[in-house]
């Protein structure tokens, strides 16, 4: 999509970051792949066997190069998660937010689970012991939801659209649904209210944080009607709540799919300003 050429070059024209700040990541070892995804998926995917139905069902075109930069995308928030608790205390992928990815399939345009690829690896390390993701694209986040059921050390909060995509949703352990046409005022006040709490009881050495902007009004698929602030104050707040925590955070773009692509730009350059702020 265009938007991931757009979104550096915007960042980098107003100043926000310098070319210093990027990082290219490696394509993601068949050992970290599959301690996520299934055997059996993973061969489909590298041998390019996926059934019709199942390529269906991920909405792409099956192709090697596809598979290529998922493995890039997921190694991405990885090393973001590990750039985060390094010291930086926030890294952000350009990319990344597959959440509809389970472990034995793909859908909805997820090929990996990028956060799940990059939380069970640190756990498998030992580089944690307990990780939040907290999920605010428009779209509940099934396949992560279903990868981490019964899994104590990862706790999976999900906002997003009651009547959206999937229609089946796996519970997370922390769903909140919002009818169609919610706004700022009561999509901040659920947010305000329900993730301190979250993030106290939870206690995690590291949150990954899914930051779509298909939550704002002008969003095709979204239908939820956030503004431009209300969508910046939610990454505001979401990173002043780590900073107060002293929680290392990595940042999955996620989905936007406004008609403007000015906006779906603004949108997603919006959480790159308040995670520099986070620093500062």
């Amino acid at each position: 999509m265009e938007k991931y050429t757009l979104l550096p070059e915007q960042l980098l024209y107003e100043g926000t970051i310098t070319e210093a700040a990027f990082f290219t990541a490696a394509p993601l070892s068949e050992e970290a792949i599959l301690r996520t995804h299934t055997a059996g998926y993973w061969h489909k995917l590298k041998t390019n066997t996926l059934t019709r139905k199942e390529a269906r069902a991920i909405g792409f075109p099956m192709r090697p190069e596809l598979i290529a930069r998922g493995r890039v995308i997921a190694q991405g928030t990885l090393d973001c998660a590990r750039f985060a608790m390094s010291g930086d205390g926030v890294a952000l992928n350009i990319a990344g937010g597959t959440h509809h990815s389970f472990a034995d399939r793909g859908e909805g345009f997820c090929v990996f689970n990028d956060i799940a690829i990059a939380a069970n690896e640190l756990l498998h390390t030992g580089e944690i012991s307990r990780a939040l993701v907290v999920d605010l694209d428009v779209h509940q986040g099934n396949g992560t939801a279903s990868i981490f059921a019964g899994e104590p050390r990862v706790f999976t909060l999900s906002f997003h659209g009651a009547k959206n995509y999937p229609n089946r949703k796996p519970p997370s352990d922390l769903d909140v649904g919002f009818p169609d046409g919610t706004g700022d005022d009561v999509y901040l006040r659920e947010l305000y209210e329900v993730l301190p709490g979250v993030m106290d009881r939870v206690k995690p050495d590291l949150v990954f944080y899914l930051s779509g902007v298909d939550v704002l009004a002008s969003d095709k698929l979204g239908r939820l009607s956030l503004s431009l602030d209300g969508c910046k104050e939610r990454d505001r707040f979401v990173f002043q709540m780590c900073k107060d925590r002293n929680l290392p955070v990595a940042v999955s773009m996620g989905g936007g799919y406004s008609e403007r692509l000015a906006t779906i730009i603004e949108a997603h350059a919006n959480t790159f300003r308040m995670a520099e702020q986070m620093r500062d």
